[in-house]
């Protein structure tokens, strides 16, 4: 009886919303629109506070909202009891409102009763400690008692608002990562896992060189848990499972959820932030409508756009087309009170358009309403504690209201850009094992610190660099796709890499591609074996170079003569290849007894191409000199480059063709300058701007221009 009467109030509720205006139900979700919104807990709220909320919202623009995926506790208040009334209600009031709603699976916090039902199936460590209930994100995401659970939810919730007008996307999980699941049954599944690459015991002990230590198996049961295991071999391949957890659990989601959605609904995930180590971001991409980042980042003196491009930049990259922003600041952040700098006045407008520059199609606050229990009380909401509207609001107000105005104008942008980075996640995590870099003090130059993963410490050096000079930039990945658009290619230290990938790389450079190439490129393969031949390996035609030695650097080091002419930022630091040109020319050398004949950096002609090489880490200021010279060479040098240090550009282009000109002020000051292209039409100040005009902004104002 209670399932037919499920069935009746879903039919009743249907009706009742198609009869309060007439609906288009697409084939799949288009943005035709920018959506700006909040995430928005009612459920923590008084009751009588829904329509007062919907009211605010409304008024100030918001046109979505983000529910329910912290909630499994109400969706599922007893086991196979599912209640819909009360997120019914907060559905209907956003439908009335004309305010989209895109739901979430609520599987990253598991109930009370599950828990105490199961305790089996919270995460057990390495150490063999299991978690505890009271933290979210706590659950072995292989297991499979977990899993028929979450698929009874979420069949549940797919089904009862596949046909809900209002209902227009799913959100799979939360910043979903395996929290380094461990423990038996774990390890019977990595087992397994290995099986199905290596097919033999033989395989594996060749291609991790288990006779090393006497390590190598002849039976399966043979091979130990990882708990402990030193093998950086294993430990590449056990970081691989780690990340194959989460895309699994996902993709399972997702399927899900692709099985009982209505046509017009899409499907997204929010990760948190970019370059995790865990979490493989392009795998998971294949299988989702729109990739999802949560972008925090600093305010008041701090702000600078620079993460917020960092990491647009990751999520444009995954997929093609446009990304989505689930959570970004609204006011001040973090778990306790140790950390609160809300942002100055118009820094929320300014950051809002420095997404949208970079390609998003949806921003969201993380949330409506400072919350007034839990952990993160003072992760403050768009309202105050107070619940008042307020200064935050306020500025909230108007840039919603400005979305009403042109969001139809800078929806579904595509971006044109001549330099991507390549980014390798096997590279990072063989880097985390073995780390190059000896010491922090003035190596952390990006938008976050990086701790002990030195590979993100030098992606964080090259975007800065970049961000710094005007230059957009677009990440690549080691599949090779899509190589050959860039008229550049940055490498981090490519340390794990296949002979397939290495032979992309010269390929790229054959044919006419610059390659900024770092130290440690090609010298472990796919299994992080170091290779046999003479360094660079495969890399060494292209280079024009070889080594079979290198040093960690105890100090800095000067660059023979200061060749860039910074004055006392000419340096090297942290690490030396012993590098001796063959046809490379050395554009840089250290100025030291021992180390003086050895080339710093090189530059080397081959086919059509060019590679600078860095055999070590320079100073920030060397680094940009470089960058700068070689974006010079390919005239990429320009108009931008002429901005003063803290007026930053972004380019896009409009699904017409048209050109968009995003002009940021990040100062407190205020900035001209003169328009250098064609004459368009500001589309904030609705005014048309000529070339060569003079614009004139506020403190952490924004210019956007369409070219005519």
């Amino acid at each position: 009886m209670h399932y037919f009467s499920q069935i009746f109030r879903s039919i009743v509720l249907t009706i009742l919303l198609l009869s309060l205006k007439p609906v288009a139900i697409a084939q799949t979700y288009k943005f035709d629109d920018i959506l700006y919104g909040a995430a928005y807990y009612h459920e923590y709220l008084p009751t009588e506070r829904l329509d007062e909320d919907v009211r605010l919202m409304k008024a100030a623009g918001i046109n979505f909202v983000r529910l329910g995926e912290s909630t499994w506790q109400l969706w599922e208040p007893q086991e196979g009891v599912f209640k819909f009334d009360w997120m019914d209600r907060v559905v209907d009031k956003m439908y009335k409102a004309d305010i989209k709603v895109i739901l979430g699976t609520p599987t990253y916090s598991i109930p009370a009763w599950l828990y105490k039902k199961h305790p089996e199936i919270t995460v057990i460590n390495e150490n063999g400690e299991q978690q505890k209930y009271g933290m979210r994100q706590n659950v072995d995401l292989s297991n499979p008692v977990f899993n028929v659970y979450c698929e009874k939810i979420i069949k549940q919730i797919i089904a009862h608002y596949k046909n809900n007008p209002a209902v227009i996307g799913y959100q799979l999980d939360n910043e979903t990562h395996a929290k380094g699941a461990s423990g038996p049954v774990v390890f019977s599944r990595f087992l397994a896992y290995l099986k199905k690459k290596f097919v033999s015991p033989d395989s594996l002990n060749k291609a991790w060189g288990l006779n090393y230590w006497g390590q190598a198996i002849t039976k399966w049961d043979e091979l130990q848990p990882v708990d402990g295991f030193m093998h950086p071999n294993y430990r590449l391949e056990w970081s691989r499972f780690q990340e194959n957890m989460t895309t699994e659990f996902l993709e399972r989601q997702a399927d899900l959820v692709k099985k009982y959605k209505g046509a017009h609904q899409f499907i997204m995930h929010d990760h948190p932030g970019a370059f995790r180590n865990d979490i493989d971001e392009r795998a998971i991409a294949k299988f989702i409508d729109y990739p999802g980042m949560n972008i925090y980042h600093y305010d008041q003196d701090k702000s600078d756009g620079l993460r917020i491009s960092l990491f647009g930049s990751f999520a444009r990259s995954l997929k093609p087309g446009n990304y989505l922003v689930p959570e970004t600041n609204a006011a001040s952040i973090g778990w306790n009170s140790a950390d609160q700098f809300p942002p100055y006045d118009g820094q929320l407008r300014l950051n809002f358009f420095s997404h949208i520059g970079s390609g998003a199609n949806l921003i969201s606050y993380w949330h409506w309403h400072s919350l007034h229990t839990g952990i993160e009380q003072y992760w403050k909401g768009i309202l105050p504690h107070d619940l008042k509207p307020g200064r935050i609001y306020n500025e909230v107000s108007r840039i919603g209201n400005e979305r009403a105005r042109v969001g139809k104008e800078l929806v579904n942008l595509t971006k044109r850009n001549k330099v991507a980075i390549l980014y390798s996640i096997d590279s990072q995590n063989g880097l985390i094992q073995q780390r190059f870099d000896n010491n922090m003090e003035g190596f952390v130059n990006g938008p976050y610190e990086s701790g002990n993963d030195s590979y993100l410490k030098i992606i964080n050096r090259f975007y800065k660099a970049l961000y710094d000079l005007n230059i957009e930039a677009d990440f690549v990945f080691p599949d090779g796709k899509n190589f050959e658009k860039y008229d550049m290619i940055i490498v981090p230290p490519l340390y794990i890499a296949s002979d397939k990938l290495l032979q992309q790389l010269n390929q790229y450079v054959l044919n006419g591609g610059y390659l900024i190439l770092n130290f440690k490129s090609g010298f472990a393969d796919e299994n992080s074996k170091i290779r046999h031949e003479v360094m660079p390996g495969a890399l060494s035609e292209i280079c024009g170079f070889t080594y079979n030695e290198f040093s960690n650097l105890r100090n800095r080091i000067p660059l023979k003569s200061d060749p860039f002419q910074v004055g006392d930022k000419n340096f090297a630091e942290q690490w030396a290849e012993f590098i001796v040109p063959t046809t490379a020319k050395t554009l840089a050398s250290y100025d030291h007894p021992f180390f003086g004949k050895y080339a710093a950096i090189t530059r080397n002609e081959a086919g059509k191409g060019v590679v600078t090489y860095f055999g070590t880490v320079v100073s920030f200021e060397v680094l940009k000199k470089v960058l700068w010279s070689s974006l010079e060479e390919l005239k990429l040098i320009g108009t931008d480059q002429d901005l003063s240090e803290k007026l930053k550009v972004k380019h896009a282009f409009d699904p017409s063709g048209k050109t968009l000109h995003f002009y940021y002020n990040f100062s407190d000051k205020n900035m001209e300058f003169k328009y250098p292209y064609k004459t368009g039409k500001s589309i904030l100040g609705n005014t048309r701007i000529e070339k060569n005009g003079l614009i004139q902004f506020s403190p952490w104002d924004v210019v956007i221009i369409k070219e005519e």
